[in-house]
């Protein structure tokens, strides 16, 4: 049989002493408005057991708007669930999770409910020790195969700044490994830029001794490879979507100012760009580097310094990035993703993102899928 949408009428905790299990669509609840939480479950009539707890409950009385409007954020905390196949059991799981840590949820909004794509946030109030919960919530999210978020309530806004790494984070590259290619030694260059991502090599001495062995490297290539160059997904529409909220963008990277400037020019709604230089002569690489080499302390600086410039708290600053070299402005401002990150980045970095593209970040903003469309839209 086809699925179908069923929409309850429950108790939150009733959710919890559930047995079942179905794909999970949306839940809403908001006891300022209604005690009664909404949930929507797909459920094949033929053999789906939700469990007398759920089949017990009142089935909906009106027909769920299509994307209700998220609620203001008013608690000190928020836990978003981030799903590719959203689940009862998942769902279960994470209401567990969030009673062990002796908090109480005040209110759940669903940001998307995509085929692909399930996004919960919810609110929480309780006394929470923010690093060791965060650890603990990477934890659950292996576990139960979703990303989970843990931010302060106040950060659940648009930024005014956003710092961005480019490579392995804004393109699905590494550039100087691309180079290294063209001249044979890829393999080398590449096992020595992994290592300085996964943080067991300090990034200048690595990045100074890459430069060298690319010396000779021709300038004409440079041109050929730009465009070639795969962006992130979701990396266009994060991009888009803070230009239309009014947000100031900045690549902040190890990589090369050349490629930087191009993607800012050809492919990117960027603002700003801070990049190591590239040093020719003859119309080939030198091998040597152009200081001030832009490394982790570089970036956390640069971003910093231009917060001050525009007369920005740092509570309305962000920063994305994948390497060990991003931690230091990962930990600057009010929200620090790591995308797709090195297992030592992930450990450290404030907020993480396993399972989707960049525009995933755009929920922690607190925006849905219809105000994203509508700011897609605008620019």
């Amino acid at each position: 049989m086809d699925a179908q949408t069923v929409s309850l009428q429950l108790p939150l905790a009733q959710i919890t002493r559930s047995t079942g299990d179905a794909p999970l669509h949306y839940l809403e609840y908001h006891p300022g408005v209604a005690e009664l939480a909404l949930l929507g479950l797909a459920k094949d009539t033929g053999d789906a057991d939700l469990g007398d707890a759920l089949t017990l409950a009142r089935p909906l009385s009106q027909p769920l708007p299509k994307q209700p409007a998220a609620s203001a954020v008013t608690a000190p905390w928020c836990l978003t669930l981030l799903s590719p196949g959203a689940t009862l059991a998942q769902l279960r799981a994470l209401l567990d999770f969030v009673a062990g840590l002796g908090a109480s949820v005040t209110a759940v909004d669903t940001l998307s409910q995509r085929r692909e794509r399930t996004v919960l946030r919810l609110q929480l109030d309780g006394k929470l020790d923010f690093d060791p919960v965060r650890r603990a919530c990477l934890k659950l999210a292996e576990e139960i195969g979703a990303d989970l978020v843990l931010q302060t309530g106040d950060s659940q806004r648009p930024p005014s700044l956003a710092g961005f790494d480019m490579d392995s984070t804004l393109i699905d590259a590494e550039v100087i490994d691309e180079l290294a290619k063209i001249t044979g030694i890829g393999a080398q260059v590449a096992a020595i830029t992994e290592a300085a991502m996964r943080g067991e090599l300090d990034f200048r001495q690595s990045f100074k001794k890459r430069m060298r062995l690319l010396k000779g490297f021709p300038e004409a290539e440079l041109a050929r490879i730009a465009p070639q160059l795969p962006l992130k997904d979701g990396a266009e529409p994060l991009l888009r979507a803070l230009r239309a909220l009014g947000c100031k963008t900045v690549i902040l990277s190890g990589g090369f100012t050349y490629f930087a400037h191009y993607l800012q020019s050809q492919r990117l709604a960027v603002d700003t760009v801070h990049a190591n230089q590239l040093e020719f002569a003859d119309g080939a690489l030198t091998g040597e580097v152009i200081e001030p080499i832009v490394d982790g302390a570089r970036k956390r600086e640069l971003l910093e310094q231009i917060a001050v410039e525009m007369g920005l708290p740092l509570s309305r600053v962000i920063a994305v990035g994948d390497g060990a070299n991003d931690i230091p402005m990962l930990s600057l401002g009010g929200l620090g993703i790591a995308i797709h990150p090195k297992p030592k980045v992930r450990q450290e970095a404030p907020q993480s993102i396993d399972r989707f593209g960049l525009d995933a970040a755009l929920y922690l903003f607190g925006l849905n899928d219809g105000q994203i469309a509508g700011l897609l839209e605008r620019g």
